[in-house]
């Protein structure tokens, strides 16, 4: 990293809310649930699935949990009245993962239900480290009970990601969410150098694929988007087998390239009372992101 982007990071939090919220605003939906259904309504619009996600985690009482789940059920029951094309997307920890796993396991039961009701699908985030061994079983668990109704995500800088896909293929068929992952880990459990990680999302792509694994492609970078587009055409797989993944707001003008190419593409569409920590976290673990808003505001991108 950068001197300036050390610098950044530093400073981010002296940001006025106002100013990140402004520049937040091609990346979160809105406050509100009827936000999301709206900017999910244009993604379809353009012949773009979406995934939603009610913006927080790391409860620490049942009681937030339990508030936090009833938003998510809410999504799930809006996904189904207006006909979207969308799923749902939630980290473990929103559901209590850090209270008790039992408890997180129950409250997604509660969501999958509604899920399964509707014919529709729920995906587990993945955290940071200390998560990954409880989030991975609580997938087994569920996935053995819902089947195709919900899915995981595997972040391809962490070494032991090899080991848990070929695990998860082994013990049934597979739905993840591959990504790069954007917590900070160290460097015994992470690969810390770009080639290094982009070599092991092709690897572990690949793999998935190959083994009849239903992959989400999530990734803005284009040495990875070539190659997906260039492995799933290889492979000659229809396109009901695979997706491509993004976040909403960045590189739209690559993603419409992928969907005119006849790709499937779901873009992630956040929202939600607690979009400023989102924010500053993203522009904390992506300096580079938080780069083009200082250009933005010294108009350097003119």
């Amino acid at each position: 990293m950068s001197f300036i982007s050390k610098l950044i990071v530093v400073t981010i939090p002296l940001v006025p809310k106002p100013i990140v919220g402004y520049f937040a605003r091609p990346y979160i939906a809105g406050e509100a649930l009827s936000d999301g259904v709206r900017v999910v309504k244009e993604l379809n619009a353009r012949g773009i699935m979406a995934t939603m996600d009610v913006l927080g985690e790391s409860v620490n009482s049942r009681e937030e949990t339990l508030d936090m789940r009833r938003q998510c059920e809410a999504v799930l029951h809006a996904i189904n009245e207006h006909k979207l094309d969308a799923n749902l997307s939630i980290k473990p920890t929103q559901m209590g993962l850090s209270i008790d796993p039992a408890y997180c396991e129950e409250n997604l039961r509660v969501l999958l239900d509604i899920a399964r009701g509707y014919d529709n699908f729920v995906r587990i985030d993945m955290e940071d480290h200390p998560y990954t061994d409880s989030t991975l079983t609580m997938y087994k668990n569920l996935r053995r009970d819902y089947g195709k109704h919900v899915g995981v995500v595997l972040q391809a800088y962490l070494r032991r990601t090899d080991a848990d896909l070929r695990d998860l293929m082994a013990d049934g068929k597979t739905n993840i969410r591959l990504c790069k992952g954007i917590y900070v880990e160290p460097e015994e459990i992470a690969f810390k150098k770009r080639e290094e990680v982009q070599e092991n999302f092709k690897k572990l792509n690949e793999l998935g694929l190959r083994d009849g694994v239903y992959i989400g492609i999530a990734t803005h970078d284009d040495v990875l988007l070539e190659h997906g587009i260039e492995t799933v055409e290889a492979l000659k797989l229809k396109k009901e087998e695979y997706e491509f993944q993004m976040l909403l707001g960045v590189r739209p003008k690559r993603r419409d390239e992928i969907v005119a190419q006849g790709h499937r593409l779901r873009v992630y569409v956040p929202f939600g009372d607690q979009w400023y920590a989102y924010s500053t976290r993203r522009l904390k673990e992506n300096p580079s992101m938080a780069m083009h808003i200082i250009k933005a505001i010294l108009h350097l991108n003119t």
